[in-house]
C-alpha cells in the first residue's frame, strides 16, 4: 500500500513540475528521493488519521470525506454545507468544522502547499446572478482560501484555488444525491516534489577527445 502511493506522489511530481523523473539503481540521489516521498507519506497519513478523529461526527453524517489521492491528501466538504444555493459565502454553521481542518494544516502540515477546487453539478445557472457554474465554483473555492489565509492565518504562499464548474464530477448527475456528491469543495494537500533534472541534462557529460 505504502509503495503505491509513493508511485502516485511521482506521478504527481511529473504533472506539477512538467519534468520527467529518472530513477537509476542504486543512485544514491535516487534513494534518497523515495525515502523523502515515503516520509512525506507518512505526514499525510498521520495527519489524515488525526483528521478522521477530529471529524468524527462529520465524516458520519457525510459532510466530510478524507482520501489519499494520487494529487495528495484531499478532504472534501459537501458544499450544501458550506454554502447556501447558489451562494459564495462561507456559512457561519460551518466554520468550526473548517477551523478543525486550519488547525491540522496549520500545526502538522506547515510545509506544504494547498490546493482548493470548487466544483458544482451540471444544473445551469438561471436565478443566482453567476455568469456560470465556473464563476460559482471558483468563488467558493476563494471564498475558503480567504477563510484560511485571512481569519486562520495560513500563509498565502501555501495557497491556492481553482475552479472546475460541472466538469469533474464524482458521481452522476442523474439523481440528486449525485448531484449533491458533485457540489463539494476540496482541500488538497499537495505532495512536495523536487524537480530532477531532465535526462539529457543530466547525463554526465562524455570526456573530451583528444588526437595528436
Amino acid at each position: 500500500m505504502k509503495k503505491r502511493f509513493v508511485l502516485f506522489f511521482l506521478i504527481a511530481g511529473v504533472i506539477l513540475n512538467g519534468c520527467t523523473i529518472i530513477f537509476q539503481r542504486g543512485r544514491r540521489s535516487d534513494v534518497e528521493k523515495i525515502s523523502e516521498l515515503s516520509g512525506q507519506l507518512d505526514e499525510l497519513m498521520a495527519a489524515r488519521n488525526l483528521l478522521a478523529d477530529r471529524l468524527k461526527q462529520e465524516i458520519a453524517d457525510k459532510q466530510v470525506r478524507l482520501e489519499m489521492a494520487e494529487k495528495g491528501l484531499v478532504i472534501t466538504f459537501v458544499a450544501d454545507i458550506l454554502f447556501d444555493s447558489g451562494k459564495a459565502k462561507i456559512k457561519s454553521e460551518a466554520m468550526p468544522t473548517l477551523d478543525k481542518v486550519a488547525a491540522v494544516l496549520s500545526e502538522n502540515l506547515s510545509d506544504y502547499s494547498i490546493g482548493i477546487e470548487g466544483h458544482t453539478d451540471n444544473n445551469p445557472i438561471k436565478y443566482s446572478g453567476w455568469k456560470s457554474n465556473w464563476e460559482l465554483s471558483t468563488s467558493r473555492a476563494l471564498s475558503v482560501l480567504h477563510y484560511l489565509n485571512q481569519d486562520k492565518g495560513i500563509s498565502g504562499n501555501r495557497l491556492s484555488a481553482i475552479g472546475y464548474g460541472e466538469f469533474n464530477p464524482v458521481a452522476s448527475n442523474d439523481t440528486k444525491e449525485g448531484m449533491r456528491l458533485n457540489r463539494r469543495v476540496e482541500i488538497v494537500v499537495l505532495p512536495k516534489v523536487t524537480k530532477v533534472k531532465k535526462q539529457e541534462e543530466a547525463a554526465p557529460e562524455a570526456p573530451k577527445q583528444y588526437y595528436k
